[in-house]
């Protein structure tokens, strides 16, 4: 069971003095099974008055709320937590889910709700038609279909890292050919759920301990990737980015219908248009050294 240490760090800068509205924070890695939370520190200049809430995904989320002018903002999320997911999983399916096409209960389809519905406008069915290639037959076997869609992704889209904000629609992707890694989630996510089924978007960090995963440097990054919903297995993670499946790499902060809304920082200011000079990312995921742990939570953090 590795312990992680996960050190993010954002700063803006302005030209000038701006009001900064408050700033909703997704940070907060969420705990599970396979995850767990030994501590968590931010760190915010200017001062901030920090609130958490759970969101309507039961995702943690902080919103800063400042007072007076600043040329700067930096906020740092420092995290220790300890993750113990199988990097061989095996997933226990309800039998009637093992083979597809299969149908949800009634309370599921129901609890899924969106989450089974497109999220973007195909009137030609062209990504439905792209997403039914990958159905070798009927019945075909769930988990190989959803591993064959997810392969399908990076196999007919290059990955290109984008540092502008925004993500490209699914079909957009496939007509360009090439996408970075929350372009591959929602592609993903989209096809999957023309084929009936429930998907959200994730999103987090990558620990890229071997230095090959697709998506991130030897520090690591944040990073995209999808969870589907199978009875009897629960949300199952796929990367389609590095056609994975689990979360032994994986570290979740965030999960939502749409991935506009789980962006880890997401705010404004108030100044002139032209105030706004640049903004620069850190990430760092590495094993914590031994006996690193934070036991304080800071400006209200909650104690779990």
């Amino acid at each position: 069971m590795p312990r992680l240490e996960i050190r993010h760090l954002t700063t803006y800068r302005y030209h000038e003095p701006v009001g900064l509205a408050s700033h909703r924070l997704m940070l907060r890695p969420r705990e599970s099974r396979d995850l767990r939370l030994v501590g968590i520190e931010l760190v915010i200049s200017p001062n901030a008055e920090i609130s958490w809430a759970q969101d309507v995904f039961g995702n943690m989320t902080a919103t800063a709320s400042f007072a007076g002018m600043s040329r700067s903002l930096t906020i740092e999320s420092r995290v220790v937590l300890d993750l113990s997911a199988d990097p061989w999983p095996v997933f226990p399916i309800s039998a009637s889910a093992i083979s597809y096409p299969f149908r949800y209960g009634d309370d599921e389809w129901t609890d899924l709700g969106a989450l089974v519905q497109a999220q973007y406008l195909d009137p030609a069915g062209r990504l439905d038609r792209w997403a039914r290639g990958f159905i070798l037959g009927k019945p075909t076997d769930t988990l190989s279909l959803l591993k064959d869609l997810s392969a399908g992704v990076s196999g007919q889209v290059s990955y290109q890292s984008r540092e502008e904000e925004g993500t490209q629609g699914p079909l957009e992707t496939i007509d360009r050919g090439w996408g970075s890694c929350r372009d591959f989630a929602v592609l993903f996510a989209e096809a999957a759920r023309c084929l009936g089924f429930g998907a959200r978007i994730v999103s987090g960090y990558l620990f890229n301990a071997d230095g090959d995963s697709i998506g991130s440097d030897v520090t690591g990054s944040t990073h995209a990737w999808v969870e589907i919903y199978l009875p009897g297995a629960g949300w199952i993670m796929f990367d389609p980015t590095n056609r994975s499946v689990g979360g032994f790499n994986l570290i979740p902060v965030a999960v939502a219908r749409d991935i506009g809304q789980i962006m880890p920082i997401s705010g404004s200011f108030i100044g002139s248009t032209d105030a706004f000079a640049e903004m620069a990312v850190e990430v760092n995921v590495r094993t914590s050294p031994p006996g690193n742990e934070i036991d304080v939570f800071r400006r209200g953090n909650p104690r779990e």
